[in-house]
């Protein structure tokens, strides 16, 4: 690294601990400290320069709900895989893709990446109807100033409370649901007893979603492998009658399943079993 890229660095870092100490300080905390100090931000990086002349303040309340504003998205983009993965269809998507490789016996091909970029823009496929909502019910209108964001984040979240429980009924998991209902509230729950979407928490919600996915995606895997796994047998059972004992029948068997996987249209398939496997 020469001089020049190094004393680039360091002022980068100036600037981020300038910017912290603005939003933290206050600009009515840091002057004291500057007062009859000549010494610039790069001689001295130990003083905190006055940068009201380079970054404008908050003189209103508007300008610290922004602020705040800004600290909200960026939780709320440290929340966003979390999310993805346990609230989504991205789950049951991904697994069955995974499932399919591995069926095939091409554990990498197609490479991950193209799997995890299909996974994602099905599951914006799939959540369209769930974002729009959330959209119009909630964000649009908090950002209007029109609910609070209590309500805005009641009403997303009870549109992504209502396509898991969608997801759980049609697959028919209830039985997931009672298991963490009768774990959160340390009582048997009799079998004529019904439940409501209302009457289940978020945090029996998740986990009962996330093992319905689980289930899914592992039964829809299992109808995907059948018939590679006749192929495997039939090329097997060809190669021991020949003889040919030493010769690892993966080695014949992978042409002939991508052949019939080629022929069946098998991408197609897949991917309808899976879009239309969603309510």
């Amino acid at each position: 690294m020469t001089k020049e890229h190094g004393c680039s660095h360091r002022r980068v870092m100036i600037v981020a601990t300038l910017l912290v100490t603005a939003v933290v300080v206050g600009p009515a905390q840091a002057q004291p400290a500057l007062a009859g100090s000549s010494v610039g931000p790069i001689d001295n990086p130990m003083m905190i320069p006055d940068v009201r002349g380079i970054l404008p303040t908050a003189k209103d309340a508007g300008g610290v709900s922004a602020t705040l504003q800004i600290l909200v998205i960026l939780t709320v983009l440290t929340l966003i895989p979390s999310i993805l993965i346990m609230m989504t269809s991205f789950g049951r998507i991904l697994i069955v893709l995974a499932l399919l490789r591995q069926a095939m016996a091409t554990p990498q091909l197609p490479p991950g990446q193209i799997l995890l970029g299909l996974a994602l823009f099905l599951t914006l496929l799939v959540m369209a109807p769930t974002i729009h909502d959330v959209q119009e019910d909630a964000v649009t209108p908090y950002l209007n100033n029109e609910i609070s964001q209590r309500a805005a984040l009641d009403l997303a979240m009870g549109h992504l409370r209502g396509f898991m429980y969608r997801q759980i009924d049609h697959q028919d998991n209830h039985e997931d649901v009672y298991l963490f209902l009768e774990y959160a509230q340390k009582r048997p729950i009799p079998p004529d007893e019904a439940v409501e979407l209302g009457d289940v928490p978020t945090t029996v919600l998740i986990p009962a979603f996330i093992l319905s996915e689980l289930k899914a995606a592992f039964v829809m895997g299992f109808r995907i492998y059948l018939p590679f796994l006749v192929i495997d047998m039939v090329i097997a059972s060809i190669l021991i009658s020949m003889g040919m004992m030493m010769l690892p029948p993966v080695l014949i068997s992978l042409p002939f399943k991508i052949l019939l996987f080629v022929l069946a249209d098998g991408w197609h398939l897949v991917v309808h079993s899976l879009l239309y496997s969603f309510v």
